[in-house]
Order: C-alpha cells, then sequence, then structure tokens
C-alpha cells in the first residue's frame, strides 16, 4: 500500500493550453478515493498522471513518499484497470491474467499459485480457456480487474470501468469492486463522472471541475455540508433546488426575518428534494403556500413532483410512495421547507455561509 499525495501540480500541454492548475490532493494509505466531477473536469488526466501516462508540469506527485515525477509507468508498482478492459484478444482468460507475472520472470510455480488465487477470488475457474470475444462484459470486466490484482500492486487505479455495462451489471460490480478493495486494503483512485458510484464505493470523494478539486470529504459530508455552489449542484440526485434569497423570500407567504437579518441580499438558498414537503408549515418552517403540482415521476417507492408556486418558483420534491398516492397532476398543495434544513451560499464567491449554516441548525 501506497500514500498518494499531489503538491502544488499543473498540467499544461504544449498548446500552452493549461487543464490542472496547483493541484493540492492526498489519497491516505489503504484508501478508497473517488475522483467525480463532469466530462472535461480532468480526472482522468490526474489519474493517467498517478500511472505515469501523462507527465507533470510543475509540482510534485509522491506516491509512497517518493517523487514519482520521473519514474516510469513500470516503476511505479500500480495497476490501472480501464474502461476498455484493454485484454489481449489472442489470450486466453488464463494467459491474460497471467501475463503480468510472466514478463517479471514470475516462476512458473508462483505465477500457477497467483491465476488459481484471482480466479477463485473473482469466480473465474470456468472461464480461464476461454478468449475475451466469448466473455460477456461484466466477466471481461473481471478479467480486468484479476491482471490489475494479480500483481499485488501498491495501488489500484479505476478510470470509469463501468460505463460500458448495464444498469444491473453496474451495481453487481460496484459492489465486487468495493468488497474486493476492502479485502485487500490497496490504496484505490477511482475516476468515474456517475455520483451514484462516487456516493456508494468512496471512502472520500474529491469532487473535481475545470481542473481543480472543489471539496473532498466522506460521500455524507458532501451531501450535507457542500463547500460550495458547484458541489451543491452537482452531488445528488435530483440535484439541490438552489434560488436567490429574494426569489425564496418573494414566493414565501410567511417572510422570516431572520434570513433577512443573517444573510447578504445577494445570498443563494439551498435546499434538497427531500426536504421540500408537501404540507402546511410547522413552526420555524419557511412556508410557501400553494403550489401547483406539474409533473410526477413515479420510482414506485418514491416520487419525484415538480412544483410550480404562485410566484413562479419552480422546485423539486422527493416525497414516499404513501404521500404519493394522494398527489396528482393539477393539484393545489401547500409547500413548506424546515427552517434547519436550508443551505446558504454567496452568490458572488460560491462558497458556502458556514455562520448561517451553523446558525440555522
Amino acid at each position: 500500500m501506497s500514500e498518494i499525495r499531489f503538491v502544488n501540480v499543473s498540467k499544461r500541454y504544449l498548446d500552452s493550453v493549461e487543464v490542472i492548475n496547483c493541484l493540492n490532493l492526498k489519497v491516505k494509505e489503504g484508501e478508497f478515493m473517488v475522483l467525480v466531477g463532469p466530462s472535461g473536469c480532468a480526472k482522468s488526466t490526474t489519474l493517467r498522471m498517478i500511472a505515469g501516462l501523462e507527465d507533470v508540469t510543475s509540482g510534485d506527485l509522491l506516491i509512497g513518499g517518493l517523487r514519482a515525477n520521473d519514474l516510469t509507468p513500470g516503476q511505479r508498482n500500480i495497476s490501472m484497470v480501464f474502461q476498455s478492459y484493454a485484454l489481449f484478444p489472442n489470450m486466453t482468460v488464463r494467459e491474460n491474467l497471467s501475463f503480468g507475472l510472466q514478463i517479471r520472470k514470475t516462476s512458473g510455480k508462483k505465477v500457477l499459485s497467483e491465476v488459481g488465487r484471482i480466479a477463485g477470488m473473482l469466480g473465474l475457474e470456468e472461464l480461464l480457456d476461454r478468449k475475451p470475444k466469448q466473455l460477456s462484459g461484466g466477466q471481461a470486466q473481471r478479467v480486468a480487474l484479476g491482471r490489475a490484482m494479480i500483481r499485488r500492486p501498491s495501488a489500484f487505479l479505476f478510470d470509469e470501468p463501468l460505463s460500458n455495462l448495464d444498469a444491473e451489471l453496474r451495481v453487481q460490480m460496484r459492489s465486487e469492486i468495493s468488497q474486493m478493495q476492502h479485502e485487500l486494503e490497496t490504496t484505490t483512485v477511482y475516476v468515474t463522472h456517475d455520483q451514484v458510484e462516487a456516493m456508494t464505493m468512496g471512502d472520500r470523494i474529491a469532487v473535481m471541475n475545470k481542473g481543480q478539486v472543489q471539496q473532498v470529504g466522506p460521500p455524507v459530508e458532501l451531501y450535507e455540508k457542500p463547500a460550495n455552489l458547484f458541489v451543491a449542484g452537482f452531488i445528488g440526485s435530483p440535484r439541490m433546488n438552489l434560488h436567490s434569497k429574494e426569489r425564496l423570500l418573494e414566493a414565501s407567504d410567511q417572510n422570516l426575518a431572520v434570513l433577512d437579518e443573517k444573510l447578504a441580499k445577494d445570498t443563494v438558498l439551498g435546499v434538497r428534494p427531500e426536504h421540500v414537503f408537501l404540507q402546511a408549515a410547522k413552526q420555524k418552517d419557511l412556508s410557501l403556500g400553494l403550489g401547483r403540482v406539474e409533473r410526477v415521476e413515479d420510482l414506485g417507492h418514491e416520487a419525484l413532483v415538480k412544483l410550480i408556486t404562485s410566484s413562479g418558483l419552480v422546485l423539486t420534491a422527493r416525497i414516499n410512495g404513501e404521500i404519493r398516492h394522494q398527489t396528482s397532476l393539477g393539484d393545489q398543495v401547500r409547500i413548506s421547507i424546515p427552517f434547519q434544513r436550508l443551505h446558504a451560499f454567496s452568490s458572488g464567491t460560491g462558497f458556502s455561509v458556514p455562520e448561517f449554516n451553523s446558525f440555522s441548525r
């Protein structure tokens, strides 16, 4: 296992385009770190720098406490699993698994033992004599995992490894990768644009945007205490409802003076869909009066409801199945938000307003 650290790392290409600016990030030894963000945020570039497939323009990349900027990929003792699996098509599963050991001139007895160990762990025993074209997507992904695991590397790197799988298989493989990492306790960096993967797999998540880390923390912390507007809007599905303070108060039929007292005029207020209630306001709730049900997305155990208030404010609410049966398109419903569930952000800087958020809770 190895700790991985970026210290003031920047990445520029020959055309002087800077894709990463002064990145500082520490992946703890044995940790499962997920890099998540929209397409083009440089999360894959960050991963490729760890692997040695991209050069570091400036700053220091440390692996196991050693400066790795000038080390070749082979000198870093890191295994990487790609989106495309990258299996050798002319080799059997057995040969794909053993390839990394054979080029290291590992003894035949040791190779046989390790292939058996990995095949047993990943359920590949009956597939060892097949070639990649004879495998399903999930089987091919297991082989790619096994080829990475068999070398007993200092760290695993995953670059969107599940994006080619169907929804059911993705859920299964998420669980298997997480269990594998927990058992091996190998430092792992996992790149995805899928926040569900990020929230369910990572010990910690680094949210990236435009080559910069916006926030690092455990999944629950990012969800409940987003550091800025970008994280608030990106983490969570459906996304957080975000509106200006003035717009929200304009929609309210119970103007809470404390919002004016505690917050600047340009403040943006946010609330998660599960904290938008279809009921009359209780004490210390923000009442938005009546709203019209514009759309209902029934998910069985819950439903997502699009609401529009009389002032034109649009909100998404997440409601349970019982309330869903009492809610129909066109209904006029009362809307309320618990005051302590509001999140406040400065529209100028985008940062959270911690004094309000701590006060409201």
